[in-house]
This record gives structure tokens, sequence and C-alpha cells, in this order.
């Protein structure tokens, strides 16, 4: 392509073996070129094709062989992907790190045979920024992680990234500053909308080495389920591990599970024949001492005793196992939370 502007050309040269170049030149002159001139800028042309293409292809490497000390540490082969990360991962795993897994919170985008996405690049890289949501995330722990010089080691799951990062290092204030971001723009009252594709959600794992990869990657499971249902962009494994389990009572399946088992209880007490769902509590907020929830209700010991036979009938399970004891709190708290039964 060709601009001029009175007597000044600019020609822009698309640089690159794909079908869609990811790097341009532009070349500023007074006229047009001689033939000289027209060489050396070809020759200046193939020089910066052939470096990037010998970056892509590099960048390529690094990805596979990133992938391979992933899967070799997950598998408990930590000595080989010791071996396998050399120079290039090994100071990752001389040291605390983190996995983090980033999942789109809406289906990824499928490139199409006619949209610019469609050519993935060589080597399985990411398709066009456009198409992907993990662009500007990436963009900004990349950054990060090149500015302190340290190390991180991403990998392409499907639908979601995988990443190893040092412990409280710059990678991991990366990702907490963009969900700190992403958060506030997410608010009704914020100034600005979030961007399209700031809809992700990032699950971090607790401080590990490469022995517990596989338990770190499966805490950073557990916080991503977390801050999906949450509504949340990012959540340490250590918060949810150290909060309470209550709010995770509103999941829609827990308080599915927690009306069916209590429905016949409900159904019995709609007959005016006896408050079984109130008495069962009572008797489990008191840890099943018979004077102290018969008091706090305000019948006699025996009455609750009856009472609490009747409930052993309709669900057909025994209060003298702790797991149905267990169960029957946490179904009592799921519903009082959402409101109860009907």
């Amino acid at each position: 392509a060709v601009v001029a502007a009175a007597e000044d050309r600019v020609e822009l040269h698309s640089l690159g073996a794909a079908r869609h170049p990811r790097a341009a030149l532009a070349v500023g002159t007074e006229g047009t070129l001689g033939t000289a001139e027209r060489y050396s800028l070809h020759a200046a042309i193939s020089l910066l094709t052939l470096t990037t293409e010998r970056s892509r292809a590099f960048q390529a490497a690094e990805q596979r062989i990133g992938a391979a000390v992933l899967g070799m540490l997950l598998a408990g082969e930590s000595g080989h992907a010791r071996a396998a990360a050399g120079d290039l991962y090994g100071a990752l795993l001389d040291a605390p790190f983190r996995l983090v897994i980033v999942a789109a919170t809406s289906p990824v985008p499928r490139p199409t045979a006619t949209s610019p996405a469609a050519d993935p690049g060589e080597g399985g890289l990411s398709p066009e920024p456009a198409a992907d949501p993990f662009t500007a995330m990436l963009e900004r722990v990349e950054a990060a992680a090149a500015r302190a010089g340290e190390p991180v080691l991403v990998v392409r799951e499907g639908d979601r990234l995988v990443l190893l990062a040092v412990d409280q290092g710059a990678v991991a204030d990366a990702c907490a500053t963009y969900a700190g971001e992403t958060d506030r723009a997410r608010d009704p009252g914020a100034a600005a909308a979030p961007a399209a594709d700031s809809a992700l959600a990032i699950g971090l794992s607790a401080p590990s080495g490469p022995v517990a990869a596989a338990t770190a990657y499966k805490q950073a499971e557990q916080a991503l389920s977390v801050a999906r249902r949450r509504g949340r962009t990012l959540v340490e494994h250590e918060d949810v591990a150290a909060g309470s389990v209550l709010p995770l009572l509103a999941d829609d399946a827990v308080r599915a599970f927690a009306d069916g088992l209590l429905r016949a209880l409900h159904d019995h007490d709609a007959t005016g024949r006896g408050n079984l769902v109130a008495s069962l509590r009572a008797w489990l907020a008191h840890h099943g001492q018979w004077d102290a929830a018969a008091a706090e209700l305000g019948v006699h010991r025996h009455t609750l005793r009856y009472r609490m036979r009747r409930v052993e009938e309709i669900l057909g399970r025994s209060l003298d196992d702790p797991d149905v004891r267990m169960e029957l709190w946490l179904a009592l708290k799921a519903t009082t939370a959402s409101g109860g039964v009907g």
C-alpha cells in the first residue's frame, strides 16, 4: 500500500508468510524509490520476514515445551519436568509457584472459515485477538513478567488457560490488578462498561511446589468454580479454604437437593399435625440435647422424642447417623437462606 501526501510517500509492507501477517513495515520517502533503493527495501523485508517467522516458530516451540512440562508435573513426574524445563522454565520449579486457571464466563467464539481468526497461525498459536477473550489479560501478564524478568509458563487447554507463575511475583500481581479493574468496571455504577474480552474467571492455587502440582491444579479449579458461582473475576484457594462453607450453599444444585430432602417434612407440617421442621432444627442446633431443644420449643422432651421418631419414619433415615444429621443441617441452612420450601 502506498500513501502519498504532497511529495512525501509512505509505503506499507506486510511481514510474515502466514495468510494474515502479524507485522508491517512502514517506509517513508520524499519521492519514488529508485532501483537500488527498491532492492534494499526488498532485502530488508525478506530479513524481517525471516526474523518474524523464526520468532513465531520459537514461540510455538516454547508453548510445546511448556505444555510438556505442565503435563509431567500433573502426572507426578517432577524430576522429568525439571529436566525438560531447563533454563526456560527451570526457575519456576526452584521456588514456590502459583498455578492459575483462567476461563471465559461465556462460550469462546470459534473461528469460522470466513473470519480473519480462521487462520490460527503456525504451531497451534492462539486465534487472532479479536476472537480470543484471553488477549487483554494475557498481554498484561506477559508484559509484567517481561518487566520483572521472571518466567511464566502459559498453556492453552481448550477454552481456558493454565499459568504457572512465581508466588508473590509480578504475574500474580498482574492477575490481581486485572481482576480488580474488571470487577470495578462490572459495577453498575461504574463510568465505563467492561470490555468484551474481560468476561473471565480466574482461580489461583495456594503456593505450591513441583511435587504437589496436581494438588495445586485441583485447588485452582476449585477457586475457579467459586469465582464463577459468585460472579467474581478472581478467587484464591486460600480465601475459600479460610472462609465459611455456608456461602457455597447458595448454589442452585444445593438448594434443589435441600428442597427435595425436606419436602416431605414440610408437607407433613402443612397438615397441621406438628412442626417437625422447627423441631428438627432446634434438636440439631442443640446437638441432640433433648431438654435444651424441648425448652426452646416450649414442649415436653417426650413430645420432642416422638417428633424426631416421626422425622426418621418420614425420611427413612436414622438420626443416629452423623452424615444424615450433617446433610439435614446443611439442608435447613440452605432453605433458610433461599426462603424455604413452599
